[in-house]
C-alpha cells in the first residue's frame, strides 16, 4: 500500500471507455435451457440479463480493443501517445502473444510496452493501482488500463449455479502524469490469499482438481465455484477494505462521491451498504443489466458513472474489488 502525498507527481484520469457484446441473454432465455426462472435468478443475484459474445466476431480481444479506443477518443489521445498498456483478464484467447500486445497493435500504440495481468474480478483495480505507481515513480507518462472478461466462454451452460451469474464486458481508463501530487491514488491495497484458490477456479485437466473435491456436474475447462465460500469471502472483504480505506485516509462516506465496486451479487453489495451505512446514490449498480463481468466489472461501472456526470474533477472516489485467487484490492482516488 502506498501514500501519494510525498511523491513528486500525481496521476490524472483523462479518459474512460467500455464495450459490451450486442447479444442480450435474459433470465427467461436461460430458463429455456436450464432448470431455473427469472424470479429464482433475480432473488438470489439481482441479475435480470447479461451480455454475451457472439461466436463469430466478438471476443475478449475485440472488447478490449474497442474499450481502449473509446477511452483514447474520450481523452483526445492517440494510441501512439501511450507508453504502456495493461490488460487484466482471466479469459484472454492466448497466453502468447498476450492480448495486450495485440490490443496495442490494434490502436497503433507500438512501441509501447504491453502485458496481461491475471487477478480475476480484482483485475481492473489491480491494473489501475500498478499504473498509478508506475506513473508516480516517473517510469511512464501515459498508460492505458483495460479490464475485460468474456465469462460466457468459460461457464458451463448445462449447469445453473454458475452460468446464471456471469456476463461479458470491458472497461478501460487512460491515466497520465500530472504536476499535482494530490491527484490519483492517495491510498491503495493489493491483496491475495492463495490458500482459498479452490473456491473459484478454472480446471483444464483432471489433475487441476484438488484432492477430496466434491463431485461436480461442471465439465473440465469451465469455471467451478463454491458459492457459499465465495459469498462469505466477498461480504467480509467488501466491508473490510472500505473500512480500511476510510480509516487510512481519515475520510468518511460523506467525503466520497462514489464507491465503484465490483458487481458480484446484489446481496453482497446490499449487505455491505447496510453494514457501512453507505447511501444508495453513492454505490453504483449495474449488475441487473450485465451480470458479473469479472475483470470488466469495475471499469464498466467507472465509464458509465463518468459519462452520466456522477463524478467530476476534484471528487474523491473509492474502487473496491475481490475475486478468484483469492484476490482483493482497493484504491482511493482524487480526480
Amino acid at each position: 500500500m502506498t501514500s501519494g502525498g510525498s511523491l513528486p507527481c500525481g496521476v490524472r484520469l483523462v479518459g474512460t471507455g467500455s464495450a459490451v457484446p450486442g447479444r442480450v441473454l435474459t433470465n427467461d432465455d436461460l430458463s429455456k435451457i436450464l432448470d431455473t426462472s427469472d424470479e429464482w435468478i433475480r432473488q438470489r443475484t439481482g441479475i435480470r440479463e447479461r451480455r454475451i459474445c457472439s461466436e463469430s466476431d466478438e471476443s475478449v480481444f475485440s472488447l478490449q480493443r474497442d474499450a481502449l479506443q473509446r477511452a483514447l477518443d474520450d481523452a483526445g489521445m492517440k494510441g501512439s501517445d501511450l507508453d504502456l498498456i495493461i490488460c487484466a483478464s482471466v479469459t484472454s484467447e492466448m497466453t502468447c502473444p498476450s492480448n495486450a500486445c495485440r490490443v496495442a497493435a490494434a490502436v497503433d500504440a507500438a512501441p509501447a510496452g504491453a502485458f496481461d495481468m491475471v487477478a480475476a474480478c480484482s483485475g481492473f483495480v489491480y491494473a489501475l493501482n500498478v499504473a498509478d505507481s508506475l506513473v508516480r515513480c516517473g517510469r511512464h507518462r501515459a498508460i492505458g488500463v483495460v479490464g475485460c472478461d468474456a465469462m460466457s466462454k468459460v461457464v458451463d451452460f448445462e449447469e445453473r449455479t454458475v452460468s446464471v451469474l456471469f456476463g461479458d464486458a470491458a472497461g478501460a481508463a487512460i491515466v497520465v502524469r500530472d504536476d499535482d501530487p494530490s491527484k490519483g491514488s492517495v491510498y491503495q491495497t493489493l491483496n491475495a490469499d492463495g490458500s482459498g484458490w479452490h473456491s473459484l477456479y478454472l480446471p483444464r485437466r483432471e489433475t487441476d482438481i484438488p484432492a477430496g473435491s466434491p463431485e461436480s456436474d461442471i465439465r473440465l475447462g469451465y469455471l467451478r465455484m463454491d458459492g457459499r465460500d465465495v459469498y462469505r469471502f466477498a461480504v467480509s472483504k467488501f466491508k473490510e477494505v472500505i473500512e480500511d480505506a476510510m480509516a487510512s485516509t481519515s475520510l468518511t462516506p460523506d467525503d466520497i462521491a462514489q464507491f465503484i465496486c465490483h458487481q458480484s451479487n446484489i446481496r453482497i453489495i446490499e449487505s455491505a451498504k447496510e453494514k457501512l451505512g453507505l447511501p444508495d446514490d453513492k454505490v453504483y449498480i449495474n449488475i441487473d443489466r450485465y451480470g458479473n463481468t469479472s475483470g470488466g466489472s469495475v471499469g464498466l461501472c467507472l465509464d458509465e458513472i463518468r459519462r452520466a456526470g456522477r463524478i467530476s474533477d476534484g471528487d474523491t472516489i473509492v474502487f473496491v474489488a475481490f475475486g478468484g485467487g483469492l484476490t482483493w484490492a482497493s484504491s482511493v482516488w482524487n480526480l
